[in-house]
């Protein structure tokens, strides 16, 4: 899998050239031989080293898809500093340390994120890129994480509108109770000014 074969149509993500993955194991089958294929960047360490083609090589694929959306960087790219080309082995320093992610975050990002699920999201990314692929998690394991952060990110936006709401009210009643206040003292100064006959 690569960042170019999801396709978005109406904000529904679609995946297209299952290269590969159409060779993958069925069954009860753990791995299946092929010709060392794919893209630069994307294969797992152990298909290019033994040309097995696991599950767990197509949960690494998505280990980098995470970390380019994460980075907003490609796989490969020789444009990049030398010891940045290899957007994997760049960023994996930096992936598990809640301090250190910052430097791999896409800053036209400009801070519109969560740091807790950015730091949840670059360490599943992490999960998936271990170099031992019996570390990785299944990609049912992936899509529930996932799954957990959109609903938490959900959740987030609903307390953010209604805490927007609730101050909005607040200055609303603040400044309506600031009004009535002048009114109230613009009322007594009137009566005050008002003169009243001496009955004598």
């Amino acid at each position: 899998m690569r960042v170019f074969d999801v396709n978005v149509q109406n904000y529904n993500a679609k995946l297209s050239d299952f290269g590969l993955a159409k060779d993958g194991p069925t069954g009860e089958k753990s791995h299946v031989s092929t010709r060392v294929m794919g893209t630069q960047g994307y294969a797992a360490p152990e298909y290019l080293a033994t040309g097995h083609l696991t599950t767990k090589s197509d949960v690494y694929s998505f280990g980098v898809v995470l970390l380019e959306l994460l980075s907003g960087r490609r796989a490969i790219d020789k444009n990049r500093p030398q010891g940045e080309h290899n957007l994997v082995e760049w960023a994996r320093p930096y992936l598990r340390n809640k301090r250190k992610i910052i430097r791999v975050l896409d800053r036209r990002l400009e801070g519109q994120y969560s740091p807790e699920g950015a730091h949840k999201v670059a360490s599943l990314a992490s999960q998936c890129l271990m170099m031992d692929s019996k570390l990785r998690p299944r990609m049912k394991e992936v899509v529930s994480v996932l799954e957990e952060l959109q609903v938490e990110n959900t959740e987030e936006e609903r307390m953010q509108k209604m805490e927007s709401v609730t101050v909005g009210n607040k200055e609303g009643s603040s400044n309506g109770g600031h009004e009535k206040s002048m009114s109230r003292g613009r009322s007594m100064k009137e009566a005050s000014d008002v003169k009243v006959d001496d009955p004598s």
